[in-house]
């Protein structure tokens, strides 16, 4: 199926707009991103999706050669081809990647980041290399295949980030943060900053939201005494005092859905787990410490205007940049779904779409009792 229309954006005229997003959008806080290695050295990473408002997502596959342009307050900003091919999830219809991976293995996602994000004033100088938020993974995804290469670009000043808008999303441009993973296991963190791109290594692999990643890093440093060892029994005035349970290790982890406590939570499980034989059952394993992240309507809501939001879990995947497999389920669906990649025409001229709307098939398992 082809996307009639390509992307188009409202623009915005000053940098003014990116403070009002980081308070329009403080019901959106809750995205979370991980990565795993196999016990052979593959990594497969994931992340959540979580906003204040229902966001009507679809999978789509981009094809190498696809032509794309990029939007400035001032007008078309950077063109480029894409060189390759990728899949990915995107939001009412815009052909905007909020997350997605490309043939060689590169995976992108957006990450809100109120209160920080800066992006560059559009001069006719710099025009000719800007493009909106929601283009920059675009651009990410479809033309690099390491992160030494983003890195390189993102340093030679390739790029700017300009403050557009999207259509569907409240009408200011949305502040973000991004997270880039190669098939290497590789992690970037960029973060625009008054007007700067900031990078950041990322040997976890975990992101959430505000503060700024280097902070989130710093404040890992309060927690270095988890342990996924239960802690032994101790004597105090000849009364032994044992565990009540399991996981008395992981005393003190934090269990809210603030940022900070969710990149803690993430950092710890990720660096925990089990490491899986195969990358198939590190994605699968992505789900399940996901599982953990998973915010229930009512759970974490914000009164604005005299309405409340719900922020809730729209949306999961995992992606497996040796297989190129995507895998994705949403609030209403748990069932896990597959894109394989490497079954589609990445030269083809249409980009394939593919709604994530659907509903939780419930097995009657009665006639098989015995």
């Amino acid at each position: 199926m082809q996307i009639a229309t390509p992307l188009k954006r409202v623009m915005a005229a000053t940098l003014a707009g990116v403070l009002a997003g980081g308070i329009v959008a403080q019901s959106a806080l809750a995205c979370t991103g991980i990565m795993l290695t196999t016990t052979g050295g593959q990594t497969v990473n994931g992340r959540t999706l979580e906003f204040g408002m229902y966001i009507d997502t679809d999978i789509v596959m981009i094809p190498r050669g696809y032509a794309f342009t990029g939007e400035t307050p001032s007008g078309e900003g950077m063109a480029w081809t894409a060189k390759y091919a990728a899949v990915g999830a995107i939001a009412f219809g815009n052909l905007a990647l909020i997350d997605g991976i490309n043939e060689k293995g590169l995976a992108v996602g957006s990450f809100y980041f109120p209160s920080y994000a800066g992006y560059s004033q559009t001069t006719p100088e710099n025009q000719a290399q800007s493009m909106g938020p929601a283009d920059f993974p675009n651009w990410l995804v479809t033309s690099f295949e390491t992160v030494d290469e983003v890195r390189a670009a993102l340093e030679k000043g390739t790029v700017k980030i300009a403050p557009t808008l999207i259509p569907g999303f409240p009408p200011v441009p949305q502040p973000l943060h991004y997270v880039v993973y190669d098939k290497s296991g590789k992690s970037l963190v960029i973060e625009p900053m008054n007007g700067e791109l900031t990078l950041f290594d990322n040997p976890l692999g975990v992101i959430t939201n505000s503060p700024t990643f280097d902070w989130h890093m710093t404040n890992l440093r309060n927690y270095v005494a988890l342990n996924p060892l239960n802690v032994p029994q101790v004597e105090v005035n000849d009364m032994k005092l044992e565990q009540l349970g399991q996981g008395t290790g992981l005393l003190g982890l934090p269990g809210d859905f603030t940022p900070p406590s969710r990149f803690v939570r993430a950092a710890a499980f990720s660096a925990m787990a089990v490491r899986s034989k195969t990358s198939q059952e590190a994605a699968l394993q992505v789900f399940h410490i996901l599982n953990n992240f998973d915010i229930p309507v009512g759970a974490a809501r914000a009164e604005e205007d005299g309405k409340t939001h719900f922020d809730y879990t729209m949306l999961t995947v995992a992606r497996d940049p040796g297989t190129l497999r995507y895998f994705w389920k949403t609030y209403d669906d748990q069932t896990i779904r597959m894109v394989d990649m490497t079954t589609l025409d990445l030269d083809g001229t249409a980009v394939l779409k593919l709604s994530t709307e659907g509903r939780q098939p419930i097995v009657d398992m009665s006639s098989d009792l015995k």
